[in-house]
């Protein structure tokens, strides 16, 4: 798979079924993120890939009721870094973006795998850096749920996810967010 065919590929799907979760692809997910680009190459992420079914039962505590969907990813994966570990030029901080970046490689690559990985934001973050052992001073910027895209809608699904689950939704034409040469409104 190619790199454009992997973007469009790519999909937030929360209907999942079950994969196996190896430590080569553990591995193989995380090579893929290391490879992003950062200011002055600092790396500022840090990844933990949670596969043990008793961490992941932990781990669905500490969701928005929205996510319940997660309890059938195979992993979940705790994205966070903190400010002091990238640059900061002028009132510019970059940790955030670096991260970003990084998690974009992980997804990709999970998404050329065959793989649905998609980032959430509804949880409990003091909750998850009890469960997993992050100190206090890092900043959870994401969980990624990783599985296999279902080939039906699991009863976990609202309904309005389960809708939404049936097509892409809809994007921006290039018109609302991309300019050329100066921005205009």
């Amino acid at each position: 798979m190619k790199v454009r065919e992997a973007i469009e590929t790519r999909r937030a799907y929360r209907s999942l079924d079950p994969t196996t979760i190896t430590d080569e692809l553990i591995r193989d997910l995380a090579a893929s993120a290391r490879l992003a680009p950062s200011c002055f190459n600092y790396q500022p992420w840090r990844f933990v890939f949670v596969r043990d079914p008793e961490v992941l039962g932990e781990m669905h505590d500490a969701l928005a009721k929205n996510n319940r969907w997660i309890q059938r990813a195979s992993m979940i994966v705790a994205v966070f870094s903190r400010e002091e570990d990238d640059c900061s030029v002028r009132d510019r901080v970059y940790h955030q973006f670096d991260t970003g970046m990084a998690t974009a490689f992980l997804i990709l690559r999970a998404t050329e795998l065959g793989l649905v990985a998609h980032p959430i934001a509804g949880y409990k973050e003091k909750r998850v850096k009890v469960i997993l052992g992050i100190p206090e001073e890092m900043q959870v910027i994401t969980l990624v749920a990783v599985g296999k895209h279902a080939g039906v809608l699991h009863d976990l699904l609202t309904e309005s996810q389960k809708d939404r689950e049936k097509e892409r939704p809809p994007r921006r034409p290039f018109e609302e967010f991309a300019y050329i040469d100066r921005y205009e409104r």
